[in-house]
């Protein structure tokens, strides 16, 4: 029953992460900024300015270090859901929440507490369609992957036969 659920939840920090980075790429590139540069602003979390000097091996790593944390929020979020089985039971609204969380613990406390050599910014644009992505790109696919690795587990609804 473990095995069945980690799978579903890495499926989920997969497919959340991927479409967060797609979404990423796609504004990145919008705005003139190349894939690798991206993701070497990604690895600089952890290597702070040298991971620009890294070229693409640290891009690598940012890429590694994307799908990583992917991976630890929808842990999380299994680990809540577990403890509150509301969030499996309406992934929609409880995914949109979680992904705005992830957002702001993102902004306000995961960067500044890294090594990232900039300031964290709340460009109105900018700031509007990352919460939108983390919300449905991102919190969305984890919730509906838990609920499907909680499934099993979940009390089944029974409907009263009408009169």
């Amino acid at each position: 029953m473990i095995g069945v659920r980690l799978k579903w939840v890495a499926l989920g920090a997969l497919v959340a992460g991927a479409l967060d980075l797609a979404f990423a790429l796609s504004f990145a590139a919008w705005n003139g900024t190349a894939p690798l540069r991206l993701l070497q602003t990604v690895a600089s979390g952890a290597f702070g300015k040298a991971a620009f000097e890294g070229g693409t091996p640290l891009a690598g790593a940012g890429l590694a270090l994307h799908f990583g944390l992917s991976l630890l929020w929808a842990l999380a979020f299994l680990w809540a859901a577990r403890w509150r089985p509301v969030l499996a039971r309406h992934p929609l609204a409880s995914g949109v929440a979680f992904g705005v969380v992830v957002f702001l613990a993102m902004r306000l406390v995961v960067l500044p507490l890294s090594a990232f050599p900039f300031a964290v910014s709340f460009k109105p644009l900018a700031s509007a369609l990352d919460l939108l992505s983390h919300a449905l790109l991102f919190g969305v696919p984890i919730a509906l992957a838990t609920r499907a690795a909680l499934a099993p587990a979940m009390p089944s609804r029974q409907s009263t036969p009408p009169p």
